[in-house]
């Protein structure tokens, strides 16, 4: 099998963990472990397996002056997207998830303007509308009435609130990604990670009950810090190395589709009229915000 075939197939590995994450970390929550003390668990996981591989990499230092761009981003991808998110996912469902999840594109296309200057064309500026109309939708009119979604309104914002931290993040962490080897990068990123969740999930993680948890549960625990945070980060890196970056970002597409399928098929959620028009909003709106113009053909 050739390098190419590998690649493709770690990105569908990739996006497919990230399908089944919404679902299967939602079923952990908050019956055996609240969303705070899962992050707990899935930053200091996903340090120390960073940690342990660290030394196939090369060894380096962190410049004293990527010390505070290390930790914004840090704040942004380590910290609060994910608490963010796994609060917003044990109040919200695994579809809704699904769906907002993918606006990141958006969010990123969005902050790349503005922070970066970039320009953007009339096309993805309505890609821009019409995914965030979506969004929108999504969060003010999803009033289902769920024991194990409480407050879905507020959860659906609190997963685009992630988005929008994870763009951010995706922005600012250019540089650094470039200048380090992704080992290096990783294992100081989630470890400021876990100095920075500590506060926030320390007495979650503490009130686990680990002697009654269920084997799906432990299960849960382990797809999420080693697929969900740790194999799909591998995956990438791995894929980015054999494909364009803009051929991986298009299995954002696959995503909610496979997410919604599982969600559906394990009996944890359902489909709504609501939910259908959101995620063609959302979807078309990426599609749109993320294409690449057609070249145009000089005149001789």
């Amino acid at each position: 099998m050739s390098k190419r075939s590998l690649a493709i197939l770690a990105a569908i590995g990739a996006t497919t963990i990230y399908a089944l994450n919404h679902t299967i970390a939602k079923g952990i929550m908050p019956h055996y472990v609240q969303p705070f003390g899962f992050i707990m668990l899935r930053v200091l996981g996903a340090a120390v397996l960073f940690w342990l591989i660290s030394p196939l990499g090369p060894k380096e230092r962190i410049d004293r002056k990527d010390y505070l761009r290390m930790l914004i981003c840090a704040l942004l991808g380590m910290a609060f997207n994910m608490l963010v998110f796994f609060k917003g996912l044990s109040l919200s469902t695994p579809i809704n998830s699904a769906v907002l999840i993918t606006t990141t594109p958006i969010i990123v296309l969005i902050l790349s303007a503005v922070i970066l200057k970039e320009k953007i064309s009339n096309r993805k500026i309505l890609g821009i509308v019409i995914g965030l109309l979506g969004a929108l939708g999504l969060i003010l009119f999803s009033a289902e009435v769920r024991q194990d979604a409480p407050n879905i309104p507020l959860g659906n914002f609190l997963i685009f609130l992630n988005s929008m931290f994870y763009g951010s993040y995706l922005v600012l962490v250019k540089v650094l990604i470039g200048k380090y080897h992704p080992f290096t990068f990783m294992k100081w990123l989630f470890s400021l990670g876990v100095l920075i969740c500590l506060p926030f999930g320390y007495q979650e993680f503490m009130q686990i009950s680990w002697s009654t948890l269920p084997f799906e549960a432990y299960f849960g625990i382990g797809f999420v810090i080693i697929g969900t945070t740790f194999c799909t980060y591998l995956f990438n890196i791995f894929a980015l190395t054999q494909l364009k970056a803009s051929t991986l970002s298009a299995f954002v597409y696959v995503q909610p589709l496979l997410g919604i399928a599982y969600a559906v098929i394990t009996g944890q959620d359902a489909i709504t009229t609501v939910k259908i028009i959101a995620a063609c909003f959302v979807l078309i709106g990426v599609y749109l915000s993320s294409k690449k113009p057609k070249k145009q053909l000089q005149e001789p």
